[in-house]
């Protein structure tokens, strides 16, 4: 037991072991009991206020920080919405490592454009430093339902959900049975291993759809998309034209009865981009891209949007020039070119896509709830030539999985697409990433393209197996795409 605390009144112990009187004694315990006994509540007192303030800072601190989970996303405060926003669609094992820096400088931003990391950069924006945005964060990681990446075409003995006398907003180039193509690519259907892809059904997009906004943002195979896009929902709702630009480049759709808004914006590279010209002074099929600075034709159009779909990559298989900091850092398929280095066409898509995903992971004027998906690249399927140089894509049935090269240029830019949404992932916080990982299967479709069967008017003596017929297999990318809304939407409007 422990010495009662010293008290000058009452001597110290061993003085107390000398006296002779009792009272005294008694008198003297119950006062050092007494000192005691306040001293213990005094200890008591200011521990319990101590503990009452430590409780009232970790309150304070957690409501702060739920206002600013608030105020970047109202999603946060509902997590089972935010849980089920589609997941990685591959293995680690299946990711590439990105190509090297070579001699690329740092980048450089104007203040007036969005700041973009440098190709050395680990995080597109601070990392987590909360206890509740740490909690947050995995709740955009989580692994999609489905795997749709892997799999095979199997017989569709019902064929598409339209045809190309059921769409009225066909185009003529896509028409493919209008000008000669045997219906024969219609009837398959992807089948992913493991679990199943359900047939696209057009009142239940536009019902998880419903007064949303929606972009395709990229090249003519974003249109692609849209288009076929437009097409299944024609089945079930006749859209509104709001606006279509004399170039055909950017449109906007309404279906007013779902108060459902589809938009198409053209980027080629996501990066402002600049023909180059020749020495005529007119401009050539090259580019200046510029890899410090994202393009504001579709960058300006992102506030609003509640969901966006990007994609590209075919553009970069011509010569383009990659600028940095107001000068020329790089090349792609430069051949010869002693003053730049070709870095590749792989590196040059790893920058553009990191720059876009970071760019709207840091749009500040979007919508807090944005989703993004990126959607894989799509090959051509050219043989004997090109475009118009005797190249045909005359195939009668998808190609078998041993045809399909897993070591190709196609399957290595999906691999560096996939891992730039999977990054953004990991650093962004609240905003959702994820990706409609549709190469495979359409690698396997080289019967799939227009080939000669077009329009003449839209392109002479050429061939065209880069774009997809509608219908056609590019349909099955609106199935993933609704699979994937409805995985994120509440149950009652994913029916």
């Amino acid at each position: 037991m422990a010495p009662l605390p010293h008290s000058p009144s009452s001597g110290s112990p061993r003085s107390l072991q000398r006296s002779s009187s009792g009272g005294e004694w008694s008198v003297v315990v119950q006062r050092n009991i007494k000192s005691s006994l306040l001293l213990l509540l005094v200890i008591s007192a200011t521990f319990a206020f101590s503990i009452l303030y430590s409780s009232r800072g970790l309150t304070v601190g957690t409501t702060t920080s739920t206002g600013e989970a608030l105020t970047q996303s109202p999603l946060h405060v509902a997590l089972d919405v935010s849980r089920r926003v589609p997941g990685d669609v591959e293995d680690e094992r299946d990711e590439p490592t990105a190509p090297g820096d070579n001699n690329v400088s740092p980048e450089q931003s104007t203040p007036e454009d969005i700041s973009l990391p440098s190709a050395n950069s680990t995080a597109a924006a601070a990392a987590p430093n909360t206890a509740h945005e740490q909690k947050a964060a995995p709740s955009v990681q989580l692994e999609e339902k489905c795997d749709i990446s892997r799999g095979k075409w199997v017989r569709e003995p019902n064929g598409p959900v339209y045809t190309n006398l059921t769409c009225p907003m066909l185009p003529d180039f896509k028409n493919c049975q209008k000008f000669g193509k045997d219906p024969g690519h219609l009837f398959w259907r992807w089948q992913p291993d493991g679990c199943e892809l359900p047939r696209f059904v057009p009142e239940r997009f536009l019902n998880v759809v419903r007064g949303k906004r929606l972009a395709f943002i990229g090249d003519s195979l974003a249109r692609n998309q849209m288009d076929s896009l437009l097409c299944l929902l024609s089945q079930a709702e006749t859209p509104t034209e709001v606006h279509t630009d004399a170039f055909d480049k950017f449109g906007t759709w309404h279906f007013p009865a779902h108060d459902f808004t589809l938009m198409v914006m053209w980027t080629e590279f996501y990066a402002h981009a600049v023909p180059v010209a020749g020495a005529d002074g007119k401009p050539t099929g090259s580019f200046d891209i510029h890899l410090d600075r994202l393009g504001d034709d579709w960058t300006s159009r992102l506030p609003g949007l509640d969901y966006a779909v990007i994609s590209g990559g075919n553009w970069f298989f011509r010569v383009n020039y990659l600028w940095e900091g107001g000068r020329r850092v790089g090349c792609v398929n430069c051949g010869r070119d002693a003053n730049l280095t070709d870095v590749g066409v792989p590196y040059a898509v790893h920058r553009v896509v990191r720059a876009a995903v970071e760019g709207i992971a840091r749009c500040r004027g979007c919508k807090s709830g944005l989703v993004t998906f990126l959607r894989t690249y799509s090959p051509d399927h050219f043989e004997h030539g090109s475009w118009f140089s005797g190249g045909t894509c005359d195939r009668k049935g998808p190609l078998e999985e041993g045809e399909v090269s897993m070591g190709s240029i196609g399957w290595e830019l999906r691999r560096v697409q996939s891992e730039e949404v999977r990054r953004v992932r990991r650093s962004s916080g609240g905003k959702r990433f994820g990706v409609l990982d549709v190469t495979k299967a359409m690698m396997m479709r080289a019967d799939g393209h227009p080939g000669a069967h077009f329009d003449s008017r839209w392109m002479r003596n050429g061939s065209d197996c880069l774009h997809w017929c509608l219908p056609g297999p590019v349909d099955m990318w609106n199935a993933v795409l609704l699979q994937r809304l409805a995985e994120i939407s509440q149950p009652s409007t994913a029916r």
